[in-house]
């Protein structure tokens, strides 16, 4: 019971990383669909900056629960994928589309498998843990259809983009507002254990 009380202290505690990850998709795929780019070069700007946003916040997370002696290796390993692949796009700037493809759908795995395990990892705490679990299968999905269709154009690649944004941030927001609703009936443990990486 100490454990789970961490554990929902922690995501309590912190539930404003997952509103802002969500809030920060949904501004990314309003965007998208407002004023839609034309270019590739344009694309890799847009959705870069969007993966940095997103592993900075999971590894703010990762830190903090790592702090408490939780479970932070897979919030670490999603933080570091994001933010590598957002840096790699700026780094890259001249990348063609069949590899900006490859890197964005393996980003979406990645990341995809990543939330299905923080929620496996979550399935006797929290009631809601479902909405974690969705968007890990939505990123899956969504990495998955982008290598299906890998000579899709830049606009086409926008507007799925967008959608996937816009959906995966709203179950984030939601997540959150969950999140920080378990977190007012619950008064978590004070002492610390080691931290656990996985």
């Amino acid at each position: 019971m100490d454990t789970e009380n961490e554990i929902v202290g922690t995501l309590a505690a912190r539930w404003w990383t997952l509103l802002a990850r969500g809030l920060a998709a949904i501004g990314f795929g309003i965007v998208a669909f407002a004023m839609p780019v034309p270019s590739l070069l344009g694309l890799v700007f847009v959705w870069g900056a969007y993966a940095l946003t997103d592993g900075a916040f999971e590894l703010v997370l990762a830190v903090h629960r790592g702090r408490r002696g939780l479970r932070w290796g897979w919030y670490f390993f999603e933080g570091l994928v994001s933010l590598g692949a957002g840096i790699l796009a700026f780094a890259w700037p001249g990348i063609t589309a069949m590899a900006l493809t490859t890197l964005i759908g393996a980003w979406a795995l990645l990341t995809g498998v990543a939330e299905i395990v923080a929620a496996i990892e979550l399935r006797k705490v929290v009631s809601a843990k479902w909405l974690l679990a969705l968007c890990g299968v939505a990123s899956i999905a969504f990495g998955f259809l982008v290598f299906a269709r890998p000579l899709l154009g830049a606009l086409t690649m926008v507007g799925i983009l967008g959608a996937y944004a816009v959906a995966f941030g709203a179950m984030l927001v939601a997540l959150a507002f969950q999140v920080r609703h378990w977190g007012r009936g619950r008064k978590p443990a004070t002492h610390v254990h080691a931290p656990r990486f996985a």
